[in-house]
């Protein structure tokens, strides 16, 4: 399962838009400065030969899940800058050495690239010692490199954000001598109604639906007035489903889902189970209380009466529940024979009754 997730959520912050959303939220408190088509992909994989103590060379290589390079281009100046995003479905609780790695690694690439291009240089400018020793001259200079964790978890994130929440030290006399990091960061369950705003990709919603899967009511109002769920893309769909374990039909690869009545279905689905195991509770609940009642009434005429008070009132409750969802009369009628043995004439006097009871409960 945690491969799928990966899988689905690499696929889809690989998408330019979701990508450059997620970084003018993080740079850009959610302007759009970073525009997708001004993004180009960078290769994944970062490699650099860091010196030994003995002075041999030792290969170290790390794969990012997402890496992308920007240009800003103003009048006649051009800023890149670097963005990687790591995909997290599971906190990680060494996330700011893993992400300090890849950067370190980023940097020492340019170094390398650097040194490597003043060596097949034709100049007959000569470097200082520093700078042949180095291979990076005093006017050479290294494009940043940003890197942002997505928490893709309802939990809250719980794991150190900086390098010196890792350490055993907390005396800050001590750690202001020693170099901290800190993790750029969005997880659903920091994320504020206004926070979300800033959001103008589907990224939006992902980071909604994980916050509250864990809360059916606020999930139900959510998806019911946004209208991006009404008709969402299929591989955004996907990827809700398989961070948040939501069994929702789709058709495979088929057109946008309708995630509003795919959250009806699933309610539907539980409603109806409910009458299965309702009615069946109700039976046994009512053989119990005719039994108790038989002691004083009689036998057999209390466990008769019983089953029918049993069945009545769970019947009425999941009528009432079905109602509130926006049933009409003849389909909850349906719904009852589909999950009963009641026939089609004595369901509709069941919910007839209960419409009545219901009316003069107001009246």
């Amino acid at each position: 399962m945690a491969n799928k997730k990966d899988t689905l959520t690499k696929a889809y912050m690989e998408r330019p838009d979701v990508f450059a959303d997620a970084f003018n939220f993080l740079i850009y408190d959610g302007e759009p400065v970073i525009r997708p088509e001004a993004l180009r992909e960078m290769d994944t994989a970062a490699l650099a030969l860091p010196f030994g103590t003995d002075g041999s060379q030792h290969s170290a290589q790390r794969v990012r899940d997402v890496f992308k390079r920007w240009v800003l281009k103003r009048d006649d100046d051009a800023a890149y800058l670097l963005l990687g995003v790591e995909n997290q479905s599971d906190i990680h609780y060494a996330m700011p050495v893993r992400n300090l790695l890849y950067d370190a690694l980023q940097y020492s690439a340019q170094v390398e690239a650097a040194a490597k291009s003043h060596r097949n240089s034709r100049s007959d400018e000569k470097p200082s010692s520093g700078e042949y020793l180095s291979g990076f001259y005093r006017s050479d200079r290294l494009i940043p490199v940003i890197t942002l964790v997505i928490y893709f978890g309802a939990k809250r994130w719980d794991a150190p954000t900086s390098l010196h929440e890792m350490m055993t030290v907390r005396n800050k006399d001590v750690l202001r001598f020693a170099a901290d990091y800190r993790i750029n960061l969005i997880t659903p369950e920091a994320l504020t109604e206004s926070d979300a705003e800033k959001l103008r990709s589907d990224l939006k919603e992902v980071m909604l639906f994980v916050k509250y899967s864990q809360d059916k009511n606020k999930l139900r109002t959510l998806v019911e007035n946004d209208g991006r769920f009404w008709a969402m893309e299929y591989d955004t769909a996907r990827v809700i489903t398989a961070v948040t374990g939501t069994k929702i039909k789709m058709d495979e690869g088929k057109g946008n889902v309708d995630m509003c009545k795919a959250i009806q279905d699933i309610r539907l689905e539980g409603v109806e189970e409910g009458f299965g195991r309702g009615i069946e509770q109700g039976i046994e609940q009512g053989i119990q209380q005719g039994i108790e009642q038989g002691i004083q009434q009689g036998i057999e005429q209390g466990i008769e009466q019983g089953i029918e008070q049993g069945i009545e009132r769970t019947l009425q409750m999941m009528i009432s529940v079905l109602r509130s969802m926006g049933l009409s009369d003849e389909e909850i009628v349906g719904k009852i024979v589909e999950n009963s043995n009641l026939t089609r004439d004595d369901a509709a006097r069941v919910v007839c009754a209960g419409r009545n009871q219901g009316e003069n409960d107001n009246g």
